[in-house]
């Protein structure tokens, strides 16, 4: 029994043995059967992001081909290490060559594929590369260049709403002098346009600068005055970076850093003194959403890194790499690419290698390229799809370094801005600061940084003024006879130093004198505005008038004082010269209705009075004359006629009435008219002096000079300039045709001090010019701007302080106030259109009473009387009976008593 046993034995580890090699010769077989698709993979394997990259690569064949066993193809990975430029080029020639791949994963840095881009166009090789974020590399341009990963110009708007939201309107950008570096720089400043955020300087560092020399340059941004910094740069240097800053004490309250994706994505695998140096920092990175799968490939990343010595932290870029290689598998096994022979491969290479310098010319490279261009699909990194040759930009992440940890205080979307979750909501696009949780900033301060402050290295604010010979008021210099030194006064000055202790800090500053000459043209103001483009000023105070043409290189401050352009000409005094200047007060269509109602008036008095008083009736030329005479006479109430009807003493209340009211205006229209017309300008507006061609003349480098020729159109060759008052009065007074001017045009605030010492001979005419008044300017985008915006509201109305200011410069009148550039026309029909309306309707009234009262006594008779007569014989007949003195009414003499005992009352009825 014992030999049967052991030969069962035998028997049993034989077909053991034969089922494992058969098993074995089957797989062999089946891996066999499946098409290799050659596969290029240039990274610096001695980096961190190589390793990191290279294990992510593995895991995501392994991966993929578990999931798809179905698939025929598979890729066959040939990798090369390359640590610059150069070596990446000689790989890549290798790799096509040689390895005859299909495509070529990598290389890994901006620079590298800058140089194998190129190599891939020639051979119609697709360069894929998952880390080359340089947005210099154009993917449309280079049509065999896919990027599967987002550029980095995506993270300029991110960070420009980051700048705008904290209020902030410069910064600075501290970039790395490479290919990665420098890419970013044109679309963050174009994105800082848009938010109108000025980039105040650019300080590029190199990979091989020394300590000292980073040194150097940190110290030559802590002496200017922005406080805001962007760093774009690789980790490693961003680690030497950070550490000097905070060295150097510049992370620290009132600074703010702003990091790129670069450091940010990099954080997990930094130091501990690096991450410590970076207290209070913001950064961006992409936002990958959270998924089951992506949380079990860290979970296997783990435990993979716990088994290696030289693991590194899982970061953005492996989850890149990892989808990249599921995207092309995927690509490979769409168009069958293990189905191509090698063979007809090599021999279109081989007829194209002496044309193209040796390279081989894939024949699948298009193909391959197009279809990997159409992979769509969930990735860990989220959904991949590429846009334009490159992955789409989604979200971004915004983080707050404390505590050594990266804490997520909210997120950017193109489609919503700023928020603080990335749950679906309906609000508009936003970049408020209220929308992200306040983070901690350098310091360990939660204040938000003013984003600049006055520079430390003692460098004191250098502010031109104006300095002009004869115009004093607003700004003079005098020379101390002892010390020499130049002492700066005036109206401006003293404004600008209350303005100065608004602030809640201290501006050390330096006054310097411009002088503005009129002989020079190169010595106005808008020259000395000019120079702070130049950068020689860093501010100018005096009376400097805002303009639109102005703005366009400086920022100005609201203004502290209202000046607007104002025309000066000489008095002109006509007095007496026209004989017929009392027929002006009132216009004639006036006159002629004034006379009208004077005869209606008059009229109607005489057909009430005819009947029963003595002076209204006789001859029919004495009536007309009376009819005249009686309404003209009340004019000076002069009348003597006596009225005895009741409705003629109402037409006369109303009458006279209008007649005082008419008399009265008259009067005072003529008195001023005869007041005014001594006042008369002798140039009445600007279309005169254009049609007549007159010069007219400003002050010696103002910007009235830009008024007249543009807004105004005068011939510049009718322009004269001036430079003091005295110049001023000899113009005007030579006149335009004896080598002077006819007028004068200047700023009001110039006039003031001009027009009081010759009220007698000059005057202000025609309409004034509009501007923004007087302010300070300072360079485009100064933060400084706000601040001295504000400090001079609270200055200005302040009227106790800005009433001391005036009195000390401006004392005593500084306008001629009996002047007067403009008299009240004539007056119309249209001023008492109510009076006459109501006179004329009381006329009419009583008349009509009168004329209905006299038809009903003497109308039935006539009729009854004489019934065979016709109509016009009885009008003519009642006429007739008009004229006759009514017999019942008893002569009323003013001598007599009122009381008649004699007298019946039908007599008194009849008076009615």
């Amino acid at each position: 029994m014992g030999n049967s046993g052991y030969r069962l034995l035998h028997l049993i580890c034989f077909l053991g043995f034969q089922f494992v090699f058969l098993a074995a010769n089957g797989a062999r077989a089946i891996e066999e059967m499946k098409n290799l698709v050659n596969v290029g993979l240039v990274l610096d394997f001695n980096s961190s992001i190589g390793v990191m990259s290279n294990t992510c690569i593995s895991m995501a064949i392994s991966d993929f081909y578990a999931t798809h066993s179905s698939y025929k193809t598979r890729l066959s990975l040939h990798t090369r290490n390359s640590q610059d430029a150069v070596g990446a080029a000689f790989a890549a020639m290798d790799l096509i060559n040689n390895e005859e791949v299909n495509a070529i994963v990598g290389p890994q840095t901006s620079m590298q594929a800058n140089f194998v881009i190129s190599l891939g166009e020639k051979a119609q090789v697709p360069i894929i590369s998952f880390s080359a974020t340089s947005p210099s590399l154009s993917t449309t341009e280079n049509k065999f260049f896919i990027r599967t990963a987002q550029d980095d110009g995506s993270q300029a708007e991110p960070i420009a709403s980051l700048v705008q939201a904290y209020g902030w309107q410069e910064a600075v950008f501290v970039y790395e002098d490479t290919e990665y570096g420098n890419g970013l720089v044109p679309y963050l400043a174009d994105e800082f346009q848009q938010f109108n955020i000025r980039v105040t300087s650019k300080c590029s560092i190199s990979l091989d600068s020394s300590d000292f020399e980073i040194l150097k340059k940190l110290n030559q941004l802590m002496v200017r005055e922005t406080r805001v910094f962007v760093v774009h740069m690789t980790a490693s240097l961003g680690s030497r970076l950070f550490l000097l800053a905070k060295e150097a004490g510049m992370i620290s309250e009132g600074y703010a850093w702003i990091i790129t994706d670069g450091i940010s994505n990099m954080l997990d695998s930094m130091e501990e003194n690096v991450i410590d140096s970076m207290e209070g920092v913001l950064g961006i990175r992409p936002y990958v959403p959270p998924s089951r799968r992506f949380n079990n490939f860290k979970l296997r990343w783990k435990s993979i890194a716990s088994q290696s010595k030289n693991a590194t932290k899982l970061n953005l870029l492996g989850l890149w790499a990892y989808d990249t290689v599921w995207a092309l598998a995927m690509a490979a096994e769409g168009i069958g690419l293990g189905e191509v022979s090698s063979d007809v491969f090599k021999q279109n290479s081989c007829r194209n290698a002496a044309h193209l310098s040796g390279l081989r010319v894939s024949d699948t490279g298009v193909s391959l390229r197009d279809m990997l261009l159409d992979i769509k699909f969930k990735g860990l990194s989220g959904d991949f799809s590429l846009v334009n040759g490159q992955l789409k930009s989604t979200a971004f992440k915004i983080i707050n370094i404390v505590r050594k940890q990266a804490r997520v205080i909210g997120y950017w979307t193109p489609e919503k801005g700023l928020s603080r979750s990335q749950k679906p909501s309906k609000v508009a696009y936003t970049t408020s600061m209220d929308e992200l949780i306040p983070p901690v900033w350098p310091g360990g301060t939660k204040s938000i940084p003013k984003g600049w402050v006055m520079p430390v290295s003692g460098k004191k604010m250098r502010i031109g003024v104006p300095i002009r010979a004869g115009l004093t008021k607003y700004l003079r210099m005098e020379v101390d006879p002892y010390t020499k030194e130049r002492i700066i006064s005036g109206f401006s000055h003293d404004l600008f130093l209350a303005v100065l202790n608004e602030l809640p800090f201290a501006i050390p500053h330096q006054l310097i004198p411009f002088s503005i000459d009129s002989q020079n043209s190169s010595k106005t103001y808008d020259d000395l505005l000019y120079q702070i483009k130049l950068r020689r000023f860093d501010a100018v105070v005096g009376d400097i008038t805002i303009t639109a043409d102005r703005s366009h290189y400086v920022d100005f401050t609201l203004p502290y004082y209202e000046s607007n352009v104002a025309m000066v000409v000489k008095i002109k005094d006509d007095q007496g010269k026209n004989m017929w200047i009392f027929l002006k007060p009132l216009s004639w269509d006036l006159w002629l209705t004034t006379g009208l109602v004077f005869i209606f008036t008059g009229l109607v008095v005489w057909v009430l009075e005819h009947r029963i008083n003595d002076e209204f009736r006789g001859p029919p030329d004495q009536q007309v004359g009376t009819i005249c005479w009686f309404s003209f006479s009340t004019l000076v109430f002069a009348h003597r006629e006596k009225v005895i009807n009741n409705l003629s003493r109402f037409v006369l209340i109303i009458w006279i009435f209008v007649v005082l009211i008419l008399t009265q205006s008259y009067t005072a229209s003529l008195a001023s008219m005869l007041t005014v017309q001594r006042l008369r300008p002798a140039v009445a507006d600007v279309d005169e002096l254009r049609r007549n061609g007159d010069f007219v003349g400003h002050l010696a480098g103002s910007y009235v000079k830009e008024i007249l020729t543009k807004r105004l159109h005068f011939d510049p060759s009718k322009l004269r300039h001036y430079s003091t008052r005295e110049e001023f009065d000899e113009a005007l007074t030579r006149g335009s045709q004896s080598g002077g001017v006819s007028a004068i045009f200047e700023a009001e605030h110039i006039l003031q001090h001009f027009l009081p010492h010759y009220c007698s001979k000059f005057m202000t005419t025609g309409p004034t010019y509009k501007t923004d008044g007087l302010g300070f300017a300072f360079p485009q985008g100064s933060p400084l701007v706000a601040f001295i915006s504000r400090a001079i509201l609270n200055v200005t109305e302040d009227k106790k302080k800005m009433d001391v200011l005036k009195r000390k410069y401006f004392p005593g009148k500084s306008a001629c106030h009996d002047q007067t550039t403009t008299f009240s026309g004539s007056l119309n029909v249209q001023s008492f259109g109510g009076l006459f309306i109501i006179t004329v309707a009381a006329s009419s009234c009583s008349l009509l009473a009168y004329v209905l009262r006299f038809l009903y006594s003497n109308w039935p008779p006539l009729q009854t009387r004489h019934q065979e007569r016709s109509f016009w014989s009885r009008v003519s007949e009642l006429a007739t009976h008009f004229d006759q003195k009514d017999p019942s009414i008893h002569s009323y003499d003013r001598s007599e008593s009122r009381i008649h005992s004699e007298s019946s009352p039908q007599e008194f009825r009849n008076i009615v």
